[in-house]
């Protein structure tokens, strides 16, 4: 099966063919017989089927409609000069599949071919055999180039399937782990709620196992708000539009927020990350802190920082299971750190290094499908290392 690049040549082949003009042209400047016309015109169409058949054909089977088209030329040499033309087409084909070690016999071939044709027809001096192995030499070098052109597009194409694709193993394995960060807590709560509250029903605890029933219900509630608040970040507008959402969830809470600093213009894996972190410190504030304030500022000299704090007290003590090691294992993807300090309320340093993420292009198809893999990798790693911890083990 042909691929889309190759069909698209087979439909443009039909336009090359204009290039028949200069076989035409020693009939109208010569005086010819009519058997010479009607001999030119018997030609084409053996012509043309050799012609569209080199092009749809591949290296293994190019030869013969090759091969057939330095014939016809032989043919009709005696009665057009014009044959030059054809032989001109043999030399494309032949530059554009077969390499220099082929071509460079080749074209030595069809040399000896141009001055036998010369010498047995008699043509004046050797302007025959000049002209043709000049212009069969300047069109092989066309065809080489465009082999090299198509190879390039076809490699640049493949490139970037090969990126989607690992773009694409990222994603999900990026959903899958943020869906983990997000809900292990929860579900594990949800676990022992209610094996709580099936032990209290066997006690006849009816209060009590009521008691535990609704808060059940609650933390699915809660659950359900952060799929739905994550499936929302998964369709983010940019990171000016993820602050402004985290300022009103805290604001809806009766914090009063601040944002100060310029924004800085990330590239998309960096923006989705961070959009993530401050989407978890947010949430760990409106969890685990009793704050009636909160600043989110963002400085880009010398390097990018973004700090989020709070004025209340801390009810849980931070610890890795409480969402910060996933913050830092997303710090390090991005070549950054995560400082925390609660002496005074709960503090969140983000240190990242600007010139990285602030360059949103990349630096060569090579060295993107290189991190990509790396980093999936690393995730994947990190996923099988945690699916081996306890499934109750307080996740957020």
């Amino acid at each position: 099966m042909q691929d889309p690049q190759t069909q698209t040549e087979l439909k443009l082949a039909k336009y090359y063919l204009v290039n028949l003009a200069f076989y035409f042209i020693p009939l109208f400047i010569m005086p010819v017989s009519p058997w010479q016309w009607l001999a030119s015109l018997l030609v084409l169409p053996p012509f043309i089927y050799c012609y569209f058949r080199a092009y749809g054909a591949d290296r293994a089977k190019v030869h013969w409609p090759i091969l057939g088209i330095i014939l016809l030329a032989i043919l009709i040499t005696p009665a057009n000069p014009g044959s030059l033309s054809l032989f001109t087409f043999a030399a494309f084909f032949i530059g554009f599949f077969y390499p220099l070690r082929l071509l460079l016999p080749a074209l030595l071939l069809i040399a000896l071919v141009l001055l036998a044709l010369n010498q047995l027809l008699g043509f004046n001096g050797l302007y025959f055999v000049y002209y043709g192995c000049g212009l069969t030499a300047a069109i092989s070098l066309l065809g080489v180039a465009e082999r090299k052109r198509q190879q390039a597009k076809r490699q640049a194409r493949s490139s970037e399937e090969e990126i989607r694709a690992l773009a694409t193993m990222l994603e999900r394995e990026r959903i899958g782990r943020d869906l983990h960060d997000l809900m292990g807590h929860q579900l594990s709560s949800i676990a022992l709620k209610a094996e709580l509250a099936n032990k209290l029903l066997q006690k006849n605890d009816l209060q009590a196992s009521r008691e535990q029933l609704t808060e059940l219900a609650q933390i699915a509630r809660d659950s359900l708000s952060q799929i739905r608040r994550a499936v929302a970040d998964y369709r983010h507008q940019g990171l000016d539009s993820c602050c402004a959402q985290l300022c009103r969830r805290l604001r809806e809470k009766g914090l009063a927020v601040s944002l100060e600093g310029e924004l800085p213009v990330l590239s998309p894996l960096a923006e989705s990350q961070l959009i993530l972190i401050l989407t978890e410190l947010v949430s760990n504030i409106l969890r685990h802190s009793d704050a009636t304030e909160a600043h989110l500022s963002f400085t880009l000299e010398p390097q990018l920082t973004i700090c989020l704090r709070d004025n209340g007290t801390i009810r849980l003590k931070p610890t890795p299971g409480n969402g910060l090691k996933g913050i830092a294992e997303r710090l390090a993807l991005l070549g950054g750190e995560l400082q925390i300090d609660t002496a005074k309320g709960f503090s969140a340093l983000l240190l990242l290094p600007r010139q990285q993420l602030l360059s949103a292009q990349g630096e060569g198809i090579e060295k993107a499908k290189s991190t990509v893999k790396t980093e999936i990798t690393e995730n994947m790693d990190k996923l099988a290392q945690e699916q081996h911890k306890n499934p109750l083990e307080g996740q957020v």
